[in-house]
């Protein structure tokens, strides 16, 4: 007689969310989001617009450009040149990085330990996936914000 060998799905793979439900859940329940990346208003582009679509739906945006070393404020807000000096923690961390630039971001991320990292539109890195969500931390990977708030009937007020 064979025994049968069943596998559980590690409880990591729990921390790795995929469907609309756990989606909207964490748009619901954030409120603080640093937004890694972000670039400035003359720059545009989505790494501009889809944070300030959310400024605009009612998040707080802390920005955390990666360039732009004289621009002080995007968003209305000052900004910061790492996690590390972002206070109060934030809920969300935001990525608006190339795929083989997410991993650079790994420690900090850890050391802040918001409770969802989100990677944009096009954005994945299942390396730092396995391990964000080992310690706990939520990450929704190559989804775009604004089609989720879209999906949710969420417009921005501007």
């Amino acid at each position: 007689m064979s025994e049968k060998l069943t596998t559980a799905p590690a409880p990591w793979r729990a921390h790795l969310l995929e469907r609309t439900t756990d989606i909207r859940r964490v748009l619901e329940r954030v409120k603080r989001v640093a937004v890694i990346g972000i670039k400035p208003a003359t720059v545009g582009g989505p790494a501009y617009y889809v944070p300030e679509r959310m400024q605009q739906t009612g998040y707080e945006i802390v920005p955390v450009p990666v360039y732009y070393p004289d621009i002080r404020e995007i968003l209305g807000e000052p900004v910061h040149r790492s996690l590390g000096s972002v206070t109060p923690p934030v809920d969300m961390v935001q990525l608006f990085r190339r795929p083989n630039d997410v991993a650079l971001h790994l420690d900090e991320i850890l050391a802040h330990a918001p409770r969802v990292v989100w990677m944009q539109l096009g954005i994945r890195h299942d390396h730092v996936s396995q391990r964000l969500a080992e310690a706990g931390i939520d990450v929704i990977q190559d989804r775009c914000v604004t089609v989720e708030l879209d999906r949710m009937g969420r417009p921005g007020r501007g």
